[in-house]
């Protein structure tokens, strides 16, 4: 099977520990960024510690054991996509990316937080004047008026890595994508194995590629157990959209109609919007669960692990890791998308938790050799059951 289609791809941040953090003491601005660098070693006199690190730019405390990464003279640079670093989703864990590579490389850091998407060019175009040696645009509402497409044909000279984009030939331009109708289609099954009302359901923030691909792949696996068990399975809300990814009360109203319809399952497709299905869920009163998308849902918002059956990962913060990782140690910059399957581990389900006693090994088991299927191209996650 193709192991990316075109439309299968979605795109690409953790908490930054140690940040001054926007809308904390600090006053909002269109443009905002923030470098970090790590220190070449361990100071034994604290004086001169002090005085090392206040040339950094007030640099936050070492984490670990003490010793620090050797320096790297690289500024790997990140551009949100609208909203914050904080987004317990998809800016979230990029951002993770870069403050891993930070951490264990020694690299120098920077950042720009858009607060609409009339924030992404002006920021794009600083990262550009701050002479970065490679910049992340974390999304695909990037393509917006053509914006990542446009900076990256103007500066030929500067390296542009786009999560969930394409390269359209630009010689400067590395997509980084997801095959996400692979793990979406474990999630389906499981889903449908785990229901005892045989309804499940999902929704998307918008009725774009970069969504629809977990839908399909959801609802495929869901109707492979109906076609291996005989035990009919009804997916509902595959043209329900919320129409962005800010609508708390139409994604509620989708959920409870819903688990009205009998879902006792749902599979929300809308970055931060989880949470509006978690509060349809708790009011219901019912035994209803969801699956968490992009991170592990159940880690990075414990309040929710008990209705959080797994979660859908989107494993940005290694994909960024790894391609900085790669031009630190002297690769050339190439155009070739980095392509997270579940075969390389870019995607796939999070652990289930406090549903781990409720999911039995036969289902384990099962979920181990559709994940072998679709490595090895015996089952397509696209194809219609």
């Amino acid at each position: 099977m193709s192991r990316v289609a075109s439309h299968d791809v979605t795109f690409l941040c953790l908490s930054r520990r140690g940040f001054l953090r926007p809308g904390l003491n600090q006053e909002r601005n269109p443009v905002k960024s923030f470098t970090r660098k790590r220190a070449l070693g361990a100071v034994a006199i604290a004086g001169v510690a002090a005085l090392m690190l206040s040339a950094c730019g007030a640099a936050p405390e070492d984490e670990g054991n003490g010793s620090a990464a050797p320096e790297n003279d690289f500024l790997a640079c990140a551009v949100s996509d609208e909203g914050s670093w904080q987004d317990k989703s998809f800016n979230e864990a990029a951002y993770g990316g870069l403050e891993m590579a930070a951490e264990d490389l020694g690299i120098e850091i920077k950042d720009a937080e858009s607060g609409s998407p009339e924030d992404f060019q002006p920021n794009l175009e600083a990262m550009v004047g701050a002479g970065c040696d490679v910049t992340f645009a974390v999304g695909f509402n990037f393509s917006l008026n053509d914006v990542m497409t446009n900076v990256a044909t103007e500066n030929p000279d500067s390296h542009f890595v786009w999560i969930d984009g394409w390269n359209s030939g630009e010689t400067n331009l590395k997509p980084i994508q997801y095959s996400m109708a692979e793990s979406s289609f474990l999630a389906g099954y499981l889903a449908a194995a785990y229901s005892t009302t045989k309804t499940v359901g999902t929704y998307g923030g918008m009725d774009i590629d970069a969504v629809t691909v977990f839908m399909q792949g959801f609802e495929n696996g869901a109707k492979y157990y109906e076609s291996e068990t005989g035990t009919p399975v009804t997916v509902v809300g595959m043209t329900d959209f919320v129409g962005d990814f800010e609508n708390t009360g139409l994604a509620k109203s989708i959920s409870e109609g819903q688990l009205t319809a009998g879902a006792d399952v749902i599979f929300p497709v809308a970055g931060g919007l989880f949470t509006a299905t978690a509060e349809a869920i708790r009011e219901s009163g019912g035994n209803a669960v969801m699956l968490g998308v992009d991170k592990d849902i159940a880690v990075t918002q414990p309040e929710l692990a008990d209705i959080t059956l797994t979660s859908v990962e989107k494993r940005m913060t290694q994909a960024v890791y790894d391609v900085i990782a790669a031009l630190v140690d002297g690769e050339e910059f190439d155009i070739e998308p980095y392509v997270g399957t579940l075969e390389n581990d870019g995607t796939a389900l999070s652990g289930f938790g406090e549903f781990d006693g409720q999911v039995s090994d036969e289902i384990k088991t099962k979920l181990d050799e559709l994940k072998a299927g679709i490595i090895d191209g015996s089952i397509d996650p696209l194809a219609a059951m």
